[in-house]
């Protein structure tokens, strides 16, 4: 730190921004408003860091990474700057010392709408660990108004609203006009031959224009002063408001320019499934990017005349395939506002462009219409035509006569341009995000480009910040780890192995437990105040929290909660521990099925929660809105975590990384990083079930199974199944899931039935959630398995992972702010 903290200090500049801001003294002001004055008097200290952390860079002339992501899902901030800073706790007291709870204070703090899933979630852990670890780093995104959307649950079903969460400002945000760039959509490229190069000239004319401002956020390293930048881009229109069109009576013409500006950034992820959406995401994604590149090479001639060598300060890591633009974009700027040629442009693009895949689902590797990417980016797009030129000439002079090979590498093909295909085509890094994920992309998915240049794959298991994760969201277990173990662990997590002596301590363990009970206490007065179901802290947690996907089966808990129900009712005299199964999870606005998933589990949860002759032995909550700060409550608070995605689809996950070192079992598939969580912690510490990846790919190779044989042959299977079309659990509306039930069984339809393998891993399913049951009620035995999960978490930091890309791939120096 800068200074030590002085407290007087910190209450004098709580009062003066209460003053200063709202015209008010301290007792006059609202909750939102202390929460805004204690923000920006915690934005005093992080700007001095900040500065001193720009002049050592500026003094060093270091490389950077530019981490190019669509999504941030950073949460809040107050809480985790404060974390790092390491002053929470005083200023906790401080403020407690003026009557206000900081506790209190930090739930004035929206969640920043800049992210949804796990890739966002991950990019923000990735920025905790550059700063943490001391590398320069920009994270590099848009600054959404309303992100993805805000999830209510109305009468069972899951309704988008506009996420406000700018509405009363963002303290830590700074705007920096200074640095706007102009991005262009549309119009043609006009063709100018240099008779003194010898050598033509592209020209874009006749195109829209919008102007991206960047508002910077700080992201603060843990106890070292280092502070880097999240840039994300708002976009504003360059002449607000043309006053001559409106004069004439050409009201659409005269806010054309300023629509367009707002469109880009309104929303996260327009829906994309029809073509304005298609559109306006593609615009987004060019829009940052563009933006973003030009920025970077901004900041690089600023020190350097050679731009041949700006790999040697720059490295763009693109966070799936969203940023894969930035090939083209750099190509651009450099041969058309630089004047290199193609072959030296290309050289330093591919010393400059890495990418990170995140999917094995192929639909999720974007691919967009020539018709849509030519007029929208007809400059791009010439250029991402000679680089497909280029490149099959490298596959046919490779495999020649092969026109398979051409087929399924090409970047243009098939009237589309195949983004996964652009950036390992240039990029000089490509890595999966799990060792499986990493294996199954080499054998399966890209197993061509693997063949052809084996040398640029590598993996790199994802990873989670311990800080936001444990030290702010679990600070009673962050406390009794540090009481055991000491403090190291807060920047270097495998010392968490330390606590294995303590797993058979039965002191140790009633400790451990009781700080879960305590936690599980905690969520249940949550679920009290935003549900209004009274949930058992007694009872197992069983929760399973992410983005609502067929892949990730919402769908075989549910079918399984229900299984369990039909059991209870038919033998209410069996001995069955009490089960609290709780899901959280937003589904994408235009994914009928899994919204109708969300129905579903809030319908089960009707009938269950309402029914008093089960008493209370089951009990299913829904928490809607699910997000970081609810988040932290939840892997806290959870006693097994379900990680049941088909086992070959999940790239990685992370949430399973998050229960883990909160000390909740899995309960999952060999699948993703669960596989690297079973060997760390042991297949006896966790609950594993299912088909391998082997088995299920073995399968789609060969058209799939035939769930209806075990429709036919499990009468406790076909029993849930008809209660979906029975009126069970829509009485008033008996048809309502028949669309869940034909997607198990395909009874109306040419597809595959049960893509996902539902009905085939269920009963193993639910051995597993008998094996749950068995061994939760022998205490020791859980409370031993729960510390070891917390204990074997060490490899799942995302600083692991960063050191492993800064070693790997990027090569970055360390950075020390003097204090």
């Amino acid at each position: 730190m800068s200074k030590k903290f002085n407290k007087k200090e910190f209450i004098n500049d709580v009062k003066a921004n209460v003053r200063a801001l709202y015209r008010r003294n301290l007792d006059e002001a609202t909750q939102q408003q202390i929460f805004q004055a204690v923000s920006y008097t915690v934005k005093d200290t992080i700007i001095d860091n900040w500065l001193a952390t720009q002049e050592q860079y500026e003094k060093d002339d270091p490389k950077y990474v530019y981490y190019m992501s669509m999504e941030f899902l950073m949460g809040r901030a107050l809480g985790n700057n404060l974390i790092n800073l390491t002053e929470y706790e005083d200023v906790k007291e401080a403020l407690a010392e003026i009557g206000f709870d900081l506790n209190v204070i930090e739930d004035q703090e929206p969640d920043a709408a800049l992210g949804n899933g796990g890739l966002g979630r991950l990019a923000a852990c990735f920025l905790d660990s550059l700063a943490t670890l001391g590398y320069p780093a920009y994270g590099c995104g848009i600054r959404y108004r309303y992100g993805m959307f805000k999830q209510k649950i109305e009468d069972g079903y899951q309704v988008e609203v506009p996420d406000n969460w700018l509405k009363d400002g963002n303290p830590f945000e700074l705007r920096r006009p200074e640095y706007a760039k102009e991005v262009k959509f549309g119009g043609y490229v006009r063709v100018v031959y240099d008779e003194k190069t010898g050598r033509n000239h592209f020209v874009q004319e006749g195109y829209q224009v919008v102007r991206a401002v960047p508002y910077d956020f700080p992201i603060v390293g843990y106890n070292n002063r280092v502070v880097n930048t999240l840039r994300v881009w708002d976009a504003e229109a360059v002449s607000e408001f043309q006053l001559d069109s409106f004069d004439k009576g050409d009201y659409r013409k005269a806010v054309e320019q300023e629509n367009l500006a707002r469109n880009i950034v309104e929303v996260l992820y327009p829906n994309d499934n029809h073509y304005a959406g298609k559109e306006l995401r593609l615009k987004q994604q060019y829009f940052f990017i563009s933006a973003s590149v030009q920025a970077a090479v901004s900041k690089y001639k600023k020190k350097h005349s050679d731009i041949r060598k700006f790999y040697e300060k720059a490295t763009f890591q693109l966070n799936d395939t969203h940023p894969t633009v930035a090939v083209a974009e750099l190509m651009r700027i450099l041969i058309d506002e630089e004047g290199l040629t193609w072959e030296e442009a290309w050289d330093v693009t591919t010393k400059t462009c890495a990418y990170t895949n995140h999917t094995i689902m192929a639909e999720a590797l974007e691919k967009w219409p020539i018709e849509l990417f030519s007029r929208l980016l007809p400059r791009i797009y010439q250029i991402i035509e000679e680089i497909n030129r280029r490149f099959v000439a490298e596959i046919e002079a490779r495999y020649p006569g092969n026109f398979e090979k051409v087929r399924k590498m090409a970047i243009i093909f098939d009237g589309q341009v195949k983004m996964a295909h652009l950036a390992i085509a240039a990029g000089y890094s490509v890595n999966g995000v799990a060792e499986l994920h990493t294996e199954i992309l080499k054998k399966q998915e890209l197993k061509d480009f693997y063949e052809m240049m084996p040398e640029k794959f590598n993996n790199k298991t994802n990873g989670i910040t311990q800080r936001r994760f444990l030290l702010h969201g679990n600070p009673l277990l962050a406390a009794w780890v540090t009481d055991h173990i000491g403090d190291e662990w807060i920047t270097d997590l495998p010392q968490i192995a330390k606590l294995k002596v303590y797993a058979d301590d039965r002191k140790a363990q009633q400790e451990f437990m009781n700080i879960k009970y305590q936690n599980k206490v905690r969520l249940a007065k949550y679920i009290r105040e935003h549900n209004g179901i009274e949930v058992d802290p007694r009872s197992i947690f069983d929760v399973q929290v992410k983005r609502l996907h067929e892949y990730k089966r919402q769908l075989l808990n549910i079918l399984h909660v229900m299984y369990l129900y039909n059991q209870i009712k038919d033998h209410p005299e069996m001995d069955f521990y009490p089960r609290t199964f709780i899901f959280g999870a937003k589904a994408a606005a235009g994914y009928r099925r899994a919204k109708l998933t969300i129905k579903l589990i809030n319908s089960v949860a009707d009938v269950i929660n309402n029914d008093a002759s089960i008493k209370n032995k089951l009990k299913v909550v829904f928490i809607e809105d699910y997000r970081v700060s609810n988040a932290e409550l939840i892997f806290a608070a959870a006693d097994v975590s379900e990680q049941i995605s088909t086992a070959s689809k999940e790239a990685s996950g992370t949430g399973n990384m998050k229960f883990m070192l909160n000390g909740a079992p899995t309960l999952g598939t060999m699948d993703g990083a669960n596989v690297e969580i079973v060997k760390e912690v042991g297949e006896e510490n966790a609950f594993i079930f299912g088909l391998s990846a082997d088995e299920v790919i073995n399968y789609e190779n060969n058209g799939g199974y035939y769930p209806e044989n075990i429709f036919n042959s499990d009468q406790d299977i076909r029993r849930v199944l008809m209660q979906l079309i029975n009126g069970t659990y829509a009485p008033n509306d008996p048809e309502m899931f028949r669309d869940i039930y034909d997607s198990l069984l395909n009874t109306k339809s040419s597809d595959r039935a049960d893509t996902y393998f539902i009905l085939a891993d269920f009963k193993s399913y639910a051995e597993a959630q008998r094996r749950v049951e068995e061994a939760y009620r022998d205490e020791a035995r859980w409370a031993k398995m729960a510390m070891l999960n917390t204990a074997c978490s060490g490899k799942f930091t995302s600083d692991r992972t960063i050191q492993q890309y800064v070693d790997e791939i990027w090569h970055l120096d360390k950075e020390v702010i003097e204090a």
